[in-house]
């Protein structure tokens, strides 16, 4: 029995994201022995944590090939920082 998938975007959205997610969504649909439907967190991992999800399965091929030329983040993104959260710096020593 085929598994889902689960997919999410964070950081900065740029076409590069639209063209990861359009290569996942599209190799999961190749192997749909092993991968049942990809779900598409909204707003990256918030999506997860609210269940708020995009069954891309509803999408048509044509719209998934659209989104390695479309600009920004066809499923939203979150840069969502840790309270209390501090940057170490790398090391200068060697």
């Amino acid at each position: 029995m085929p598994r889902n998938a689960f997919y999410a975007q964070s950081g900065g959205v740029t076409a590069v994201i639209n063209a990861s997610a359009a290569g996942v969504i599209e190799t999961a649909r190749k192997h749909k022995a092993k991968i049942g439907k990809v779900y598409a967190g909204r707003n990256g991992i918030i999506g997860a944590l609210t269940e708020d999800l995009i069954d891309t399965s509803r999408e048509p091929a044509a719209a998934i090939r659209a989104l390695m030329h479309t600009p920004g983040g066809a499923f939203g993104s979150c840069r969502y920082k840790l309270k209390g959260w501090r940057r170490i710096a790398p090391s200068t020593s060697g």
